[in-house]
């Protein structure tokens, strides 16, 4: 058995290992072939490893020191297939880089400061800049705190994330297809680049109220399979190619929020299980959607007075199946097109620390089980 340092931590509504990359080879395959051994992939409970049987639980975090001049530190996700054999290095995770900042801090990656720490990250999967505002009292990460977030069970201290010029993160547009709006097999779709690309579409367009529960969902084969083939050509007019063996682009249900002072309803898929809240990037992604003009996000939103004409929203509230997510957008003079930042608070806890065991695999993976970083 070999081993490398491992923290493993809970970041917003999600948790895994955390390993500097430094204890990683720097081969990717090889990376992947480590990622799925210490999380159990390839049988649902992940009982050889530490995953916990969900896409949530089966995450990774690899951090180290930054080349960047405008970064402290780099950050790499990892989606890690629970069944499959499969590690998807393409997408971003919001939820899990709400615990980059303190797992630096408590590495020695970035020296802590009086009070509040900020962070500075670049995220290798979209290249794109993140500020973490972590509490350092005493020049000590503080988790104990009074915020609650939907999704998660009890308080914790705030972390405010900042991320910074999200638009176009992978496809370098936020329209990717040119249009606000386009029609998959008759359904309107708006396909939007930020932060994480997605498919927006009504609930009401596949026949769903929109407040349906994740079990519910997940547990309707038929909408499953419709989803997938949206999906799949939602990514080839995306310019992302067969996205069959990816979790991009992610697909947003959409519904009239049912408090009168959120924005909207959503059932976000991750992407072919119901999240149980929604990820942090998906949820900016909406946000962003929301302002563009002639996107569905941006009529429902008009539709139920949530949005007045001519106006920008730059306070998102999205309705979830746990609960709800705020979101604070920040525009250069109030252009839709140009969305400097997208700000919100999150919690983070360290759980445990030590080493992480691991077994070499007998055979190569197959070429095509790993996403390349962009």
């Amino acid at each position: 058995m070999n081993s490398i340092p491992c923290v493993v931590m809970r970041g917003g509504t999600s948790r895994g290992p955390f390993l500097r990359m430094k204890d990683l080879p720097s081969d990717q395959e090889q990376q992947a072939e480590i990622l799925l051994s210490l999380m159990g992939s390839g049988h649902a409970l992940q009982i050889d490893g530490i995953g916990g049987g969900d896409p949530l639980t089966s995450k990774v975090a690899i951090v180290e020191r930054s080349s960047h001049p405008d970064a402290d530190v780099d950050y790499l996700f990892a989606q890690v297939d629970v069944v499959n054999r499969r590690v998807d290095f393409n997408p971003n995770c919001g939820n899990m880089l709400s615990a980059v900042g303190p797992y630096a801090i408590e590495t020695g990656l970035v020296e802590p400061q009086d009070d509040i720490t900020v962070v500075r990250v670049h995220n290798l999967n979209t290249q794109r800049l993140i500020e973490c505002h972590v509490p350092t009292p005493g020049r000590q990460v503080q988790y104990e705190g009074s915020i609650t977030i939907s999704g998660v069970p009890g308080s914790a201290a705030g972390i405010q994330l900042s991320f910074l010029d999200i638009m176009g993160s992978k496809t370098g547009q936020l329209l990717p297809t040119g249009k606000a709006c386009d029609e998959i097999d008759g359904i309107e779709v708006s396909c939007i680049d930020a932060a994480t690309p997605i498919m927006l579409l009504r609930a009401e367009s596949v026949g769903l109220t929109g407040y349906e529960s994740p079990a519910e969902l997940d547990n309707n084969a038929p909408l499953l399979t419709r989803l997938e083939t949206l999906r799949r050509e939602a990514g080839l007019r995306m310019g992302m190619g067969d996205v069959s063996q990816s979790v991009l682009p992610k697909v947003v249900l959409i519904s009239a929020a049912e408090a009168e002072l959120n924005t909207l309803n959503v059932r976000y898929f991750v992407p072919h299980r119901c999240h149980k809240s929604i990820a942090v990037t998906g949820a900016m992604a909406v946000a962003a959607a929301v302002n563009v003009p002639g996107s569905i996000a941006n009529h429902m939103a008009s539709s139920t007075k949530k949005l007045s004409a001519g106006k920008l929203l730059s306070q998102v509230v999205l309705e979830h199946p746990s609960g709800s997510i705020e979101l604070t957008a920040e525009y250069r003079q109030e252009n839709a097109f140009d969305l400097a930042r997208v700000s919100l608070i999150r919690t983070a806890r360290k759980i445990m620390s030590g080493q992480i065991f691991y077994a070499l695999p007998s055979q190569k993976m197959d070429n095509h089980a790993v996403e390349a970083v962009d």
